[in-house]
């Protein structure tokens, strides 16, 4: 078991010795004292630990997290500190930060820092919402890899939940959802094309593209109500490599189908979700008012 960096303790030590070198004119002469502090600093890396170097530094991080040692939206310290806080090198630290990154347990802001990502709650489970407006009522940056956009002939699994007559030409939209270029969510939406005409010839490549935001501007739709299934199973081999889970890994699915005011079928989707990046939360009360713990 590794030891924890104690934060707090360690960003006032910095400090204190840098006020310390300005006053003896940048003297670098190391104390008993600093010598200690410096073997505190880096109790949590064992080289003798088969583990890996950014593995160790990668999972204290990761520990320190959870335990709220480092709280929700707190800012990490910066790779120069890091660096020295574990007495690792740059390539290290990068190593185990990009790690971090990928799991979505932190977010960078470009020219402030790394920040732990507010994933505590989850993410509501909301038909009439988009992802992208999900994303950023949450303050995360939303984006997409474009995988497929086609109009085909509907199948009966797709014809009947849109109300269609068998063979009906759909549109076909599926992409790689992403929360701050982190893979979380695979989505696929078919469209009746008779309610959408032209919405093939969109940018589908840009990244803030919300489907029901350009329904909704160019043709008027609204979607008003919506019924939603959710399910489990293990993923696939295509789903898993896409969402870098390990195999074998289990799924979160949502099946969601939306109406407008006059009950005609929108929408159909189906969700495939990372559980660990993109969990879900469903709010409950007898009398509709709503309050997040």
């Amino acid at each position: 078991m590794t030891s924890h960096v104690n934060w707090t303790l360690l960003q006032l030590q910095a400090k204190m010795q840098s006020r310390i070198n300005q006053c003896r004119g940048g003297e670098r002469n190391v104390t008993t004292r600093q010598r200690e502090r410096a073997t505190e600093r880096h109790a949590a890396i064992d080289r003798a630990d088969p583990r890996p170097l950014h593995q160790q530094v990668y999972e204290d991080l990761l520990a320190s997290i959870r335990d709220g040692k480092v709280p929700l939206r707190g800012k990490l310290p910066s790779e120069r500190e890091l660096v020295s806080l574990y007495g690792v090198s740059r390539i290290t630290v990068r190593h185990a930060v990009r790690e971090l990154i990928r799991q979505g347990v932190v977010r960078s802001q470009p020219g402030k820092g790394l920040y732990v990502a507010e994933n505590g709650k989850g993410f509501e489970l909301e038909v009439l919402r988009s992802f992208t407006s999900t994303a950023l009522a949450s303050g995360r940056a939303p984006g997409h890899r474009l995988l497929r956009l086609e109009m085909v002939k509907a199948s009966l699994e797709i014809s009947r939940p849109l109300f269609l007559a068998p063979a009906s030409d759909v549109i076909v939209l599926s992409r790689l959802r992403l929360l701050d270029g982190v893979p979380v969510v695979l989505q696929t939406d078919w469209v009746p094309a008779s309610r959408a005409p032209g919405l093939t010839g969109l940018d589908w490549s840009v990244a803030n593209r919300s489907l029901y935001a350009e329904l909704r501007e160019i043709y008027g739709i609204e979607p008003r109500r919506g019924q939603t299934t959710l399910s489990a199973r293990l993923a696939s081999e295509s789903e898993a490599e896409m969402l870098e889970l390990p195999r074998p890994a289990a799924v979160l699915t949502v099946d969601q189908i939306a109406f407008d005011e006059r009950d005609r079928p929108i929408n159909m989707t189906a969700l495939v979700h990372h559980p660990d990046r993109y969990p879900l939360t469903l709010l409950q009360s007898a009398t509709g008012d709503f309050r997040e713990y």
